[in-house]
C-alpha cells in the first residue's frame, strides 16, 4: 500500500497525466536552484556586476512600463531606454519624466538613480557576499584592500552601509536647503514641491540630470542660492565617498593638514577645482567674444557669470541645464570645451561618469615626465607605478575608439543629416553619463537610440570592467615570452 499523504500536503494521484509533469517540475525546482546558485557562485566580480546591471535594467524597464506607471501611453521601448539611462545615471530621456510619468513612476524613476548613482558595482559585489557563501570577498572590501576604481565606477570604501548613509544624508540635506530657498516655489500643493525638491536632490547628488521640469532647470536661472545647492551636490557627489572620508577625518579638518590627505585625495580636489576653473572662464570668454549667439547674450552680467560657473559643474557628468545649449545658442568652441569637461568626467569612486581626474591626472603627469626624460612618473612628489600608466592609456585609447565607433554607427544607420559637432556631443554626452543634449536625441531613429543606450551601459559600467567580464575565464599567464624590439615614437 502507498502511504496516505501527510495533512496538508497536495494529492498527486489520480489528477491526469499533466499534473504529473507539473508533479516533476516542482520536484525538479530545489535541484535546478541548487544548480543555478553554483552557476553563481563561480562568476567573477566584473562578470557579476554586469549580470546585476543588465537585470535592473530589465526590471525598471518593467516597472516603468506598467499601467500605473505613467499617466501618458509610452511603449516598452521608451521606457526601457528611460530606465538604462537612470541606471548608467546618465539623464537623456525619449519621455517627459514630469509629464509622461505618474507618481509611482517618478519614485521608480529615482530609485533607479539612486541604485546606480550609488555605485552598481558596490551593490553588486556586496551581494556576491551573499552568493559565494564566504566571507572572504565581503571582508576584503570592508577593509578598502580591493578597490575596482580601475573599472570605471569607483570602489565600495568601508562598508556600502556608510555610503548610503553619507548618500542620504546629503540628499536630505540639500533638498530641505532647496525648499527653505524656494526651489519649486510655482508648485501648486505642499507635498508636491516637498516631491520636486527631494527628487532633484537626489538627481543632482548622483549627477543623473533628470529633472521634472520639460525645461530641466531653466527656472531657477535666478535663483543663485538654490544654484549653489544644486552645484554643491553635484561636486559631493562627483568627489567619491573615499574623498568624504578623508576629508572628515578628525586629523585632517584645518587647511594646515592638508598634508595628511592621501594622494587620491589631493588628486582629486586639485584636479576637480581646476576643471571646474577651467570650465567657468572658457565659457564667459568663448561666449563673450562671440555675439552670433543668444544663450548669454540675453543674460544680465550676474546671470551670465552664474550661469556659465553652473555650466561648468554640471558638464561633469551632470547634465542640467539652466541655460539653452544647441548649435543655435552657444559657440562651437563651449561645446568642444564642454565635450572634454564630459569625457574627463568625476573623479573615481564617485556617482559620475567619464573617463575620471584621476586617469587624466596620470596621463598628464606620464607626458610631463616623457618631455622631461626622466624615467619614473611622479604626481605630486609620488611615484606613480607603470602599470597605473598602462591602465590609464588603455581605457583613454579604447574610450575614444568606442566613441567613434558610436559616432560611425549613428552616421550610417540615420536616415537624416546631422553634423560632425552635434553627433560627436551626444555620443560623449551619453558615453560619459551626462545627459545633454543639444536637440539631437529628437531626432534619432530607433538605431541610433540602441547605440546610445548601448553607450550609456557601457560607459557606466567601464570599459576595463566590461572587457575583464568576457576575458577574465581565460588564462592570464602564460610560459611563452617574445623577443623584445624597439620602435621609434
Amino acid at each position: 500500500m502507498s502511504p496516505r499523504p501527510a495533512r496538508g500536503s497536495p494529492s498527486w494521484e489520480g489528477l491526469g497525466e499533466s499534473t504529473l509533469v507539473v508533479r516533476r517540475f516542482f520536484n525538479g525546482l530545489p535541484f535546478w536552484a541548487i544548480q543555478q546558485k553554483d552557476a553563481l557562485s563561480r562568476l567573477t566580480v566584473p562578470q557579476f556586476t554586469t549580470l546585476c546591471g543588465v537585470l535592473v535594467v530589465i526590471l525598471g524597464s518593467l516597472l516603468l512600463w506598467l499601467p500605473w506607471s505613467h499617466g501618458q501611453p509610452i511603449s516598452y521601448w521608451q521606457a526601457l531606454f528611460t530606465a538604462t539611462s537612470a541606471v548608467t545615471v546618465t539623464g537623456l530621456s525619449i519621455i517627459d519624466p514630469g509629464r509622461d510619468l505618474t507618481g509611482f513612476g517618478q519614485l521608480t524613476l529615482m530609485v533607479l538613480i539612486l541604485i546606480g548613482g550609488l555605485g552598481l558595482m558596490a551593490i553588486s559585489i556586496y551581494l556576491q557576499g551573499f552568493v559565494q557563501q564566504g566571507a572572504r570577498l565581503r571582508r576584503r572590501v570592508d577593509s578598502g584592500e580591493k578597490i575596482l576604481d580601475q573599472f570605471g565606477v569607483g570602489g565600495v570604501g568601508r562598508t556600502f552601509w556608510h555610503i548610503g548613509g553619507v548618500a542620504l544624508g546629503l540628499i536630505v540635506a540639500g533638498a530641505l536647503l532647496l525648499f527653505l530657498l524656494g526651489f519649486a516655489a510655482n508648485e501648486a500643493s505642499l507635498p508636491r514641491r516637498v516631491w520636486f525638491c527631494l527628487f532633484h536632490a537626489a538627481s543632482a547628488y548622483n549627477n543623473a540630470g533628470f529633472s521634472l521640469w520639460s525645461d530641466s532647470l531653466k527656472g531657477i536661472a535666478n535663483n543663485l542660492p538654490a544654484q549653489l545647492v544644486v552645484m554643491g551636490l553635484i561636486i559631493s557627489g562627483g568627489l567619491g565617498y573615499r574623498v568624504h572620508a578623508e576629508l572628515w577625518d578628525h586629523r585632517n579638518w584645518f587647511p594646515l593638514r592638508w598634508r595628511r590627505l592621501d594622494l587620491q585625495a589631493k588628486v582629486v580636489l586639485l584636479s576637480s577645482l581646476l576643471l571646474i576653473l577651467v570650465g567657468w572662464l572658457g565659457l564667459l570668454l568663448y561666449e563673450s567674444l562671440n555675439s552670433a549667439h543668444l544663450s548669454f547674450q540675453d543674460l544680465s552680467t550676474s546671470e551670465r557669470f552664474w550661469g556659465a560657473l553652473f555650466q561648468s559643474v554640471s558638464a561633469r557628468t551632470a547634465g542640467f541645464q539652466t541655460i539653452p545649449l544647441g548649435l543655435d545658442h552657444v559657440s562651437g568652441a563651449s561645446l568642444v570645451l564642454l565635450m572634454l569637461l564630459m569625457f574627463i568626467g568625476a573623479s573615481p569612486g564617485g556617482t559620475g561618469g567619464g573617463l575620471k581626474t584621476s586617469t587624466m591626472a596620470i596621463l598628464l603627469a606620464a607626458t610631463a615626465s616623457t618631455l622631461r626624460r626622466r624615467e619614473d612618473v611622479v604626481l605630486l612628489s609620488r611615484t606613480i607605478g607603470t602599470r597605473l600608466v598602462v591602465q590609464a592609456t588603455a581605457l583613454v585609447v579604447s574610450s575614444l575608439l568606442f566613441i567613434s565607433t558610436m559616432v560611425l554607427l549613428i552616421t550610417v544607420g540615420s536616415h537624416q543629416e546631422f553634423t560632425f559637432l552635434e553627433t560627436l556631443f551626444t555620443c560623449i554626452s551619453a558615453f560619459a553619463t551626462v545627459g545633454f543634449d543639444v536637440g539631437f536625441l529628437e531626432k534619432l531613429n530607433f538605431w541610433g537610440q540602441l547605440v546610445l543606450m548601448v553607450g550609456m551601459f557601457v560607459g557606466r559600467l567601464g570599459l576595463l570592467l566590461l572587457f575583464s567580464a568576457i576575458v577574465q575565464p581565460f588564462p592570464k599567464t602564460t610560459l611563452v615570452r617574445y623577443p623584445r624590439e624597439q620602435l621609434t615614437v
